[in-house]
């Protein structure tokens, strides 16, 4: 569900559309299920959305439509161009050929509880984000050789501005490799 539609990929082309497309991910990946695959609602979802508009009721009360306008806003900001939600883009979006995921080894990753460290997180799902820098530290072999980020607003950038990088570049499998059970 995180793999862009046909219609998201091609109208995101140029360094504008992009930075559209970047600015609004969010509510892409958000709205996306309901289009490509949708499942029935059913009474967690109703209970959801109840509770979701009674607190936004409630917000736009006490608060006004300017709470409203800033909660919206900052969902943009916080999903969109501002430099920690490069992750969205940094970790499956193919910036070398032949490589499928990215590890980002910045200074926010003190910040994010260590989620830059994503090849390892693919290679030990297991292993809570606090330890993840151990794991590179202990087998720095595995993943020296590999291209990674050091900055996600420098990611964010070549997304926007690279005509290489864009939606379609991403790795889609159409074929699922049965596995053992338990693995």
């Amino acid at each position: 569900m995180d793999i862009p539609t046909y219609w998201e990929a091609s109208w995101a082309v140029n360094a504008l559309t992009k930075t559209l497309w970047v600015s609004c991910q969010l509510f892409f990946y958000a709205l996306r299920p309901l289009f490509v695959k949708p499942k029935p609602a059913g009474a967690a979802e109703a209970v959801n959305l109840l509770t979701c508009a009674a607190y936004d009721a409630a917000m736009f009360y006490y608060a006004g439509p300017k709470a409203i306008v800033y909660l919206l806003l900052s969902t943009v900001l916080g999903g969109g161009l501002h430099p920690i939600a490069g992750h969205f883009i940094s970790e499956h979006y193919v910036f070398k050929a032949g490589q499928e995921t990215y590890s980002y080894y910045g200074p926010l990753n003190w910040v994010i509880y260590n989620a830059g460290y994503h090849n390892e997180h693919h290679d030990f799902p297991r292993i809570p984000g606090s330890r993840l820098k151990q794991v590179y530290q202990t087998a720095p072999e595995f993943y020296d050789n590999l291209a990674y980020h050091t900055s996600w607003s420098g990611c964010i950038w070549r997304y926007i501005n690279d005509p290489h990088v864009g939606p379609f570049a991403r790795t889609r499998r159409t074929k699922r490799v049965p596995t053992k059970k338990g693995q």
